[in-house]
């Protein structure tokens, strides 16, 4: 019996876990009591992590070699790796010669490692030039994202799990955190037992797990977000509880946020939102942290957990900035126990934004509308530019592609053809392009069904790399087994279309994916160790983060030593 520590592949929670195999076969997984995001606790989906890695499951749903469509609606048959990759780099080749870099496109997965994420980006935007290359995180997370970046200038969740242990004040927002992140629900439960003065707020149209916990429930109309958090900060601002020295010291703006705010009382907001006017004002004063104040006492600090209930709407980044105000108003922020924490959907859907996997991203929270950060990405891929139009999101390449304006299409680790929203615009998509390829553990996906070539990767358990957590933390994925058949890593399947590509785009040039090594860990290192470098002088800085560190002393948190 053999024990690797890894990660969990579930949840952005980012449990460690401890798995067990025998030979070839992972037979249990346990959590890992020195993990610092779970220490030892998982949730039920987690702890049964061994079962989806069954030998029944590996043998009769596992995708295990390469296989070829000849023409569309024919069965697919197997064919050897060289043969697999050398058509996809033709057909690629073929289509950017005739249409454009921007006719193919790379829809990604959350699922991903940041090794992997990392060779696709640069495959996408600093070979092909192109940056049609989205993820499935763009449906949960993007209003995260634009949120933090508009108002803290960057998509950097700046709280932890350990603020739990230090709030007085706990604002859940959007999120029944008790069902979708059940171990920082548990964290939250031994905070309030350590502190049973703790103040609880939940607001959610839904009387969830979550707010059963409540000391103050919320149950606001649907959408009437912005119009709640509004409401609070004019109260905030009515009674003075607002940090002027704080808003003058380190905000901008704050006089065009007064009169957005001017109107939004708690009388009109409880028409809006159906709440009473008197719960809006009290979720404003535990909010500020002002009780301890009037006693001479420091202003008591408030943590704000939230997640698809904010981020998946039409209004998805204004829920987002208008929560954030609440923070920067009231000087909540920066201190321990204080801060606006999204909480993240998929397991590195972080680690995924922070090398920039987003059709309007770039590494290490770049601005791709910055032309100072796209020529530094340059400098560091070594190519003559990047793309300044931001690619195709989501939702829009499958769009273009149903269009006829994207020709082939690439898909790694994720199922459009069952989790994106308008199926019928998503399978006309897959109908129409030219080639599509699909990158993937299983072959019974509902996407594969339209795949003119299918690629075997490996999944958890097989895999090495890292991923980013909620709170930042990276940590180590390590593989127990071997991978079945010919599945292989996905940083391995897109380091060698990349390859490929560059004899048709860059004929007798240097390579732009130097990465060798005598075992896969060792090309792995060497990939994060290039991501590691884009980092330097970022917010995201992890070039005194070694893959040794990573190694020996297990996940790192930012702010890492530069």
């Amino acid at each position: 019996m053999k024990e690797t520590p890894s990660t969990c592949p579930y949840c952005g929670v980012g449990c460690g876990v401890i798995i067990q195999s025998d030979g070839d076969t992972i037979t249990g997984v346990r959590g890992d009591p020195h993990h610092p995001a779970n220490f030892g606790r998982l949730c039920t989906k987690g702890s049964t992590l061994h079962l989806t890695a069954s030998r029944p499951v590996t043998l009769q749903t596992r995708l295990l070699q390469p296989q070829l469509r000849p023409q569309r609606g024919q069965a697919a048959h197997p064919i050897d790796w060289d043969a697999a990759l050398d058509t996809a780099a033709q057909r690629f080749a073929a289509t950017i010669d005739r249409h454009g870099p921007d006719a193919v496109g790379f829809y990604l997965s959350g699922q991903l490692l940041t090794e992997d994420y990392y060779v696709f980006n640069k495959l996408a935007k600093g070979l092909i030039g192109t940056n049609n290359i989205d993820t499935n995180s763009r449906l949960c997370m993007s209003s995260a994202v634009a949120g933090y970046k508009a108002t803290l200038g960057a998509d950097a969740p700046p709280a932890c799990y350990d603020d739990l242990g230090h709030a007085q004040c706990l604002f859940i927002a959007g999120s029944n955190t008790a069902w979708a992140h059940p171990i920082v629900f548990r964290r939250i439960e031994d905070a309030r037992a350590a502190n049973p003065a703790m103040k609880i707020i939940v607001a959610d149209p839904r009387r969830t797990d979550t707010a059963a916990m409540a000391d103050l429930f919320l149950p606001l109309l649907p959408g009437s977000d912005v119009m709640l958090f509004n409401a609070m900060l004019h109260v905030m601002l009515r009674e003075g509880w607002v940090d002027q020295g704080y808003i003058a010291r380190h905000t901008s703006g704050f006089a065009d946020l007064q009169a957005v705010v001017q109107d939004c009382t708690p009388e009109r907001a409880a028409a809006v939102c159906g709440l009473p006017p008197q719960d809006i004002a009290t979720a404003a004063r535990w909010f500020a942290g002002v009780e301890s104040m009037a006693q001479g006492g420091p202003r008591r600090p408030t943590l704000s957990l939230y997640c698809q209930g904010l981020n998946q709407s039409t209004s998805g980044t204004a829920k987002n900035a208008a929560l954030i105000h609440l923070h920067l108003a009231c000087g909540q922020i920066g201190q321990p126990g204080a801060g606006p924490f999204s909480l993240t959907g998929q397991p590195n859907a972080m680690g995924g934004r922070e090398v920039g996997g987003l059709a309007n991203l770039l590494p290490a929270h770049r601005d791709m509308a910055n032309p100072d950060h796209r020529a530094e990405v340059a400098r560091l891929w070594g190519v003559e530019s990047v793309p300044a139009r931001p690619g195709k999101t989501a939702v829009e390449m499958f769009q273009a592609a149903a269009d006829g304006e994207i020709k082939a299409l690439w898909i790694a680790c994720t199922n459009p053809a069952q989790s994106l929203p308008d199926q019928a615009t998503v399978r006309r998509a897959l109908q129409r392009a030219e080639f599509v390829v699909v990158q993937e553990a299983f072959a019974t996906t509902a996407t594969a069904q339209y795949a003119d070539l299918l690629l075997p990767a490996t999944t958890w358990g097989e895999k090495t790399g890292t991923v980013t957590n909620s709170e930042r933390r990276i940590s180590r994925v390590r593989a127990a087994v071997a991978a079945p058949g010919g599945a292989r890593h996905d940083w391995q399947i897109a380091l060698a279309l990349a390859q490929r590509l560059e004899r048709h785009l860059r004929p007798g040039q240097p390579t732009l994916f130097p990465y060798a090594g005598d075992t896969a860990q060792a090309c792995a290192e060497a990939i994060w160790n290039e991501h590691r470098e884009t980092t330097r002088g970022r917010d995201l800085d992890i070039t005194g983060l070694t893959w040794a560190a990573l190694e020996a002393d297990g996940p790192q948190q930012w702010p890492y030593p530069s």
